[in-house]
């Protein structure tokens, strides 16, 4: 299907484009993955486990979600004083 007869069927919100969306090559732009290895004491890995347990993720995406949290606030804090 070419793209401008998807952004109709898209467009029209008549009916699912699921099915017409390749899913096993998507991918998110500007959002390539780089693999890190962070080494944490037992106890950080019990506190994480159990706040992730409690928000109904992983282990993985809690640290992600909190550093990504940090780093924006870090990012913010920066551009009020120096801007």
């Amino acid at each position: 299907m070419k793209a401008k007869d998807l952004d109709k069927k898209f467009n029209a919100n008549n009916e699912d484009i699921i099915d017409d969306l390749d899913l096993d090559s998507i991918k998110r732009p500007y959002q390539k993955q780089k693999r890190v290895n962070v080494d944490f004491p037992p106890w950080v890995v019990a506190s994480l486990d159990e706040e992730a347990h409690r928000v109904g993720v992983t282990r993985q995406s809690i640290i992600k979600l909190w550093l990504v949290e940090r780093l924006e606030l870090n990012n913010d804090n920066r551009h009020r004083v120096n801007g």
